[in-house]
């Protein structure tokens, strides 16, 4: 890798820009199969309950990086 520095051109810092400014979120809608299948599943308690402990852990976490 070379040490050589770069400089953006305005595409580079437009494209940049643009993407910084856009919202996250899902590129496009699910499909009819895809939406179907997910209603489909049903929720693994056990992964509910993990949750809600890992949650709870995080709540009560104390250390370093945790403000007053």
């Amino acid at each position: 890798m070379s040490d050589e520095k770069t400089r953006p051109n305005a595409e580079t810092r437009d494209a940049e820009r643009e993407e910084a400014d856009r919202r996250a979120g899902a590129d496009r809608e699910p499909t009819t199969d895809e939406a179907e299948r997910a209603d489909a599943r049903t929720p693994n308690p056990e992964v509910a309950d993990h949750e809600r402990e890992m949650a709870e852990r995080g709540a009560n976490q104390e250390g370093e990086g945790r403000l007053p």
